[in-house]
């Protein structure tokens, strides 16, 4: 196996692991890992479990490919979040229940929770509606994800970036699980949150959580 078709394989594995996880399903969402010269990103309109790795699509920084597949039709937001963010090498964004509850009602999540912080800041915004795969979106997304790794989509879903695939992936599981939670909360009322100088500590142990 060459080393283009271990990064393809390893996309592929990562989209059904958002359906096997319940955070994903049929074939929305998509999934892309970043790759000299550009990205590798998820086929449109195909369920990931029909696919095979060589349905996976290189897309170049300026939106050209070579392979015999359509890559995602969001593809544009993936390249704009390469190009915005040095630290992001995989991208995933999913249509997942309860993120996408929040984001028909157009709610970022506030410090409800400290694990809020792992997302780099004291809070999870809801970028601004667009049409699918337009610019317009791209654009709202890129904002929204200034100095964080993620945000919801305004009567869409949520967009996640990690280092690498496993990363990106742990970060989608992590969201959708504080989206469930604070629609929870918000079922018994109106949420006590963290206050401004407690996110800051979290925030700043969060810079180093995980490295050994």
């Amino acid at each position: 196996m060459t080393a283009g078709d271990a990064r393809k394989s390893a996309v592929l594995a990562t989209a059904r692991a958002l359906n096997a996880a319940g955070i994903n399903r049929g074939t929305a969402g998509n999934v892309s890992l970043r790759v000299e010269g550009g990205f590798i990103v998820t086929p449109t309109g195909m369920a990931y479990d029909g696919c095979v790795a060589d349905d996976m699509v290189r897309v170049a920084a300026d939106g050209t490919t070579q392979d015999r597949r359509k890559p995602s039709s969001e593809w544009r937001f993936h390249r704009d979040i390469y190009a915005a963010r040095a630290e992001a090498g995989a991208v995933v964004h999913t249509h997942s229940p309860f993120a996408t509850t929040l984001a028909c009602l157009g709610l970022g999540i506030p410090p409800f929770h400290y694990m809020i912080a792992r997302f780099g800041g004291a809070d999870v915004r809801c970028a601004a509606y667009a049409t699918f795969g337009t610019q317009e979106l791209s654009d709202a997304i890129v904002a929204a994800l200034a100095e964080r790794s993620a945000c919801l989509m305004a009567h869409h879903g949520m967009v996640v970036f990690g280092a690498d695939l496993d990363a990106a992936l742990a970060q989608a599981v992590e969201l959708e699980t504080l989206c469930e939670q604070y629609w929870r909360v918000l079922q018994l009322g109106e949420p006590r949150l963290l206050p401004a100088a407690e996110m800051a500590r979290v925030i700043a142990k969060f810079s180093g959580y995980g490295q050994q």
